[in-house]
């Protein structure tokens, strides 16, 4: 099972990506997680200790994560997107590890209409196939109110803001790609996560 979970800032998108995960026992690809490790200075997750002798490792200039953080910063803090082909070679390089195999959900990715297309030709190289794109649709209000009540350091009310309007503009096109490719699931995110989640199960026919 490959799904990719889409959403505003405060739709739910962890939550479900997670609980998808736990549900069908396979490996989570979140980007915000990933990005927030790089800002805050932590160590280089174990996932991304790839191989020296891999010939993937020779293709990144993101070989530390602490200089992608060093890089992603500036965006992260303004609430502006990470630039595309930061983010395009991350996820490549991470899907292209051993723990992935063939079956993940991916959050947080992607975020604009040129990131599915390349994720897309991506997946064809490593001969996969994306199953489907599941769209969590909340009202803007809700969005705004659920970033605000957690505790994450880039969750200030201007950077919350900026990230619903650049959510609006990026997302449509985002739709429209999927829907085209007939692997669009439209899921209400406004309701308890349990719900939620069991209408997503529902429409990817799961008892």
């Amino acid at each position: 099972m490959r799904l990719v979970i889409l959403g505003g800032s405060g739709s739910g998108k962890s939550t479900q990506a997670q609980r998808l995960c736990r549900y069908f026992d396979i490996p989570l690809i979140s980007t915000g997680e990933i990005l927030r490790e790089a800002i805050s200075g932590d160590n280089l997750p174990s996932e991304f200790r790839w191989s020296q002798t891999d010939p993937r490792s020779s293709l990144s200039v993101y070989a530390s994560l602490s200089e992608l953080g060093d890089r992603a910063r500036t965006y992260m803090q303004k609430g502006e997107l990470v630039p595309d082909e930061m983010i395009i070679e991350l996820i490549q390089i991470r899907l292209s590890q051993p723990d992935i195999n063939c079956d993940w959900v991916l959050e947080g990715y992607p975020r604009t209409a040129f990131q599915s297309e390349e994720l897309d030709f991506f997946l064809d190289d490593l001969e996969q196939k994306l199953d489907w794109a599941i769209y969590l649709q909340v009202p803007e209000a809700v969005m705004v109110s659920r970033s605000l009540g957690r505790s994450l350091p880039d969750d200030q009310p201007e950077i919350v803001q900026r990230r619903v309007e650049l959510f609006y503009d990026r997302t449509i096109p985002i739709l429209e790609y999927y829907d085209r490719r007939r692997c669009l699931l439209t899921i209400n995110g406004d309701q308890s996560p349990e719900m939620v989640q069991q209408n997503i199960l529902t429409l990817l026919s799961v008892p």
